[in-house]
């Protein structure tokens, strides 16, 4: 791991315009809130999930790329943002393994023993958005490798340090992300929200402690994919 690489994704500085931080916190935030309020299973019907799963993985690749150009004036490449690297098969595997451990101890232990102790169930809204077809299931792998890379730039990543130069805090900025986190999943219901933003905030931290969003990525993309294919076995 490179020494500019730690650098740039610890300053404390902002990386972006202000009205640049609003306009991608107000599309999380907003297509959230309009998903919450659709009847999801009427439009998984009338259209399909494929074409629903697309409309998610074009809105976070633009909002990436709307991010990229933001830090391209500030003079920050994205590399600089994600940090970390992967110049031996050896650092892969590291981060891989980190991000396997994060899943089964954060995803697994912390987080469904939250849900048991507060018994929390998946709404019908988040049940109608698992894949049931061969071709949903494509496009539901591209949709989770699109959330592992595109989520935790935006939110680790960019929200996190925006968050982090407004309340010259890095708690702060990682509490701060991991509100928006939650309040992105609005289809969910309140209560999943909640302990999606607890997950974001270990997110917050672990991206903190390793300097790096890589992963964090690994264990994102890996944790939606495995959520769907066991979904689609378990509906069999």
């Amino acid at each position: 791991m490179s020494n500019a690489g730690n650098d740039r994704f610890t300053i404390m500085g902002s990386i972006a315009p202000a009205w640049h931080f609003a306009v991608v916190l107000l599309v999380m935030l907003g297509f959230s809130f309009v998903v919450a309020h659709i009847d999801l299973p009427a439009i998984f019907v009338a259209h399909g999930r494929a074409s629903s799963y697309l409309v998610v993985i074009l809105i976070e690749w633009a909002t990436v790329a709307f991010i990229w150009w933001g830090l391209s004036r500030r003079g920050i490449r994205m590399p600089d943002l994600v940090g970390g690297n992967w110049a031996r098969p050896v650092y892969l595997l590291r981060d891989l393994g980190i991000g396997v451990a994060f899943i089964v101890i954060f995803g697994g232990a912390v987080l469904q023993g939250l849900a048991y102790l507060l018994k929390i169930v998946p709404p019908q809204a988040m049940r109608a958005v698992m894949p049931q077809t061969r071709s949903e299931m494509i496009f539901w792998v591209l949709m989770s490798l699109t959330a592992g890379f595109c989520e935790e730039v935006i939110f680790r990543g960019y929200l996190q340090r925006q968050f982090s130069a407004l309340t010259h805090s890095h708690v702060a900025g990682i509490v701060l992300q991991a509100i928006a986190f939650g309040l992105g999943h609005g289809y969910q219901g309140w209560k999943l929200m909640s302990l999606i933003a607890v997950y974001g905030a270990c997110f917050g931290l672990l991206a903190g402690w390793r300097h790096s969003l890589r992963p964090g990525m690994l264990a994102h993309a890996l944790q939606d994919t495995a959520g769907g294919l066991l979904a689609r076995f378990l509906m069999r």
